[in-house]
């Protein structure tokens, strides 16, 4: 067994190299491109260079995490009329203080980080009692789960809160 002893400066040089990875972790795969806020019609959003969204090696429509003036959010890279785009709402483009025409630098890395949602305790024991409604909200894609979710959370009164869960299960059952 070969045993090596660094002096103090190697430990320091280490120790420097380490913390410095530490603070770029996870921006080595960031991608910055310029592009055009689009008006709504006929797309609303910013474009993406082909060779950009083939650089990050996510496939042709890769979930990211999108960053433009300071910031962020998670999307998928759409694909229309043959063009990638990243949607941009209203709230988002309000967030960021962009305006449409404004040429815009954005930044975006694949989003590798599992897409999971929140399930609420009344939605969880009515999909637990119900193995088929189960099994197809574990089929699910997180947007449709964060739909689901979004619609139960927003009720006012349990009652509607019961309805919409009842809802859900009838259409998870098609």
């Amino acid at each position: 067994m070969k045993t090596t002893t660094l002096g103090v400066t190697d430990l320091d040089r280490a120790e420097k190299s380490y913390a410095e990875d530490q603070r770029h972790a996870g921006k080595e795969d960031a991608v910055k491109f310029r592009t055009v806020v689009e008006p709504p019609e006929p797309m609303r959003g910013l474009e993406v260079p082909p060779e950009i969204v083939e650089a990050l090696g996510g496939g042709a429509r890769p979930p990211v995490t999108i960053t433009l003036n300071g910031h962020t959010w998670k999307s998928r890279v759409a694909i229309m009329r043959g063009r990638h785009l990243l949607g941009l709402s209203n709230a988002n483009r309000t967030a960021a203080d962009v305006a449409i025409g404004e040429e815009v630098d954005v930044e975006i890395e694949l989003d590798t980080e599992p897409r999971v949602i929140a399930e609420p305790e009344d939605l969880t024991k009515a999909l637990d009692a119900d193995p088929a409604a189960r099994a197809a909200w574990d089929r699910l894609a997180y947007s449709h789960k964060r739909e689901h979710v979004r619609a139960i959370e927003s009720a006012k009164k349990p009652e509607t809160r019961q309805r919409r869960i009842d809802k859900a299960i009838t259409t998870l059952h098609g």
